[in-house]
C-alpha cells in the first residue's frame, strides 16, 4: 500500500451519487409502502453504511480511515431537482437518486468510502425491488465533490509565490560537505508550484544571514526558506539571527512543524526553528538535516503560502 506517513490530517470530504431506474408502477409501490421485503431507504441507508466501513476490505490499495460523518438521503428523480447532475436523456426515465456525504479527519481522501456506499445503497434497493420490478438498472454513480489534501492547494494561492532558499551551514559553505537539505527544500517547493528565484549557502554566521535575507525582502520575494543552525550547538545561530528582524512571530508555523515532526522522531522537540515575517516577506527557518527539512515542510505546504494574502491585507 502507498506510504501516506507524509501527508498532513486534515478534514477530508466527499459528495457522491447513484441512480437505480425502476417502472413508474415501482414508484407508486414505494410510495404507498406496499413493498414485499418492508422499508425500502431505511434499509438500503443502513447497507450504505456498512459498505463505507468495509471499502478498505473490498478495494486492496484503499487505506482504513475513519468516518466522522456520513449522510446519506434518497430522492425520486426529478429534472428540477437534479437537472445539473446528469444528462437530459437520463430524466426521461425514472428512478431513485441516491447522493452521499461523508467527513473523515485523516491523512487520506474519503471518497472511496462514499462512492462504495452509494454503490451499495443501489444494490440493496435492487435486491428489495426485484421481486416487483424486472427492468431495474443502476448507473451514473460518480464523485459530486471532494475536498481536503491536494484538492484544496489551489485556494492557498492564486499565483505562484515567490521564494528563496538560504543554506546556514559553516562546512558547507567552506566547501567540506555538501548540500543536501537546501536542494530537497528547492525540489519539494517547486512540485507545489513555487517558483524559486534565489537558492545561496553562507557560513552560520548572523550578520551574513541578515544582509542575505534583508536583501531578498528589499526584493520582494514572498517566502524565505533557511535550512540549518536550528539545533542546540554553539555554532547553531540562524534561529537568532533570524528573531533579531522579525516585525512579526508566526508562532503556529513553527509549532505545527515540531507537532508533525515529534510523531515521527523524539527529536523533533530540539529544534528551535522560529518563523514570521519582514514587510510582506514571510521567512521560516527549517532543520539541517534533510528528514527535518522534509518533515517540516510537509507540515506547512501549501498552506504557508497563503500568508502573503494575509500579509498585504487580504485575511483570511
Amino acid at each position: 500500500m502507498r506510504d501516506i506517513t507524509h501527508k498532513q490530517i486534515t478534514l477530508r470530504t466527499a459528495r457522491a451519487v447513484a441512480v437505480i431506474f425502476c417502472t413508474p408502477e415501482t414508484i407508486e409501490t414505494i410510495k404507498s409502502d406496499q413493498l414485499p421485503k418492508g422499508n425500502l431507504f431505511d434499509v438500503a441507508r443502513a447497507a450504505g453504511f456498512l459498505g463505507a466501513k468495509a471499502t478498505p476490505q473490498l478495494l486492496p490499495h484503499c487505506h482504513p480511515v475513519g468516518i466522522d460523518g456520513m449522510q446519506i438521503e434518497f430522492e425520486f428523480l426529478q429534472q428540477e431537482q437534479h437537472g445539473g447532475q446528469f444528462p437530459e436523456a437520463v430524466f426521461q426515465r425514472s428512478g431513485i437518486v441516491i447522493t452521499g456525504e461523508a467527513k473523515s479527519i485523516g491523512r487520506t481522501g474519503i471518497e472511496m468510502e462514499m462512492l462504495t456506499a452509494v454503490s451499495v445503497a443501489a444494490l440493496e434497493i435492487y435486491d428489495m425491488l426485484k421481486p416487483v420490478d424486472t427492468q431495474l438498472e443502476i448507473g451514473h454513480i460518480k464523485l459530486l465533490e471532494k475536498k481536503g489534501g491536494k484538492s484544496d492547494r489551489k485556494k492557498f494561492f492564486s499565483t505562484p509565490p515567490t521564494c528563496a532558499v538560504l543554506v546556514c551551514s559553516d562546512s558547507t559553505a567552506a566547501g567540506t560537505r555538501e548540500d543536501a537539505s537546501g536542494k530537497l527544500i528547492k525540489q519539494l517547493l517547486e512540485e507545489v508550484k513555487a517558483n524559486v528565484k534565489h537558492y545561496a549557502i553562507l557560513p552560520d554566521d548572523r550578520e551574513q544571514i541578515q544582509q542575505q535575507i534583508r536583501a531578498w525582502v528589499a526584493e520582494d520575494v514572498h517566502f524565505i526558506f533557511t535550512t540549518g543552525g536550528t539545533g542546540l550547538g554553539p555554532r547553531d545561530n540562524t534561529v537568532a539571527a533570524v528573531e533579531e528582524i522579525l516585525e512579526r512571530e508566526a508562532a503556529g508555523i513553527a509549532e505545527a512543524m515540531r507537532a508533525h515532526g515529534q510523531l515521527r522522531t523524539p527529536l523533533a522537540m530540539m529544534s528551535r526553528g522560529v518563523a514570521g515575517a519582514i514587510g510582506n516577506t514571510l521567512v521560516v527557518t527549517l532543520p539541517g538535516s534533510t528528514n527535518g527539512a522534509r518533515e517540516s515542510l510537509e507540515a506547512i505546504l501549501p498552506a504557508v503560502f497563503h500568508a502573503r494574502k494575509m500579509m498585504k491585507g487580504g485575511g483570511h
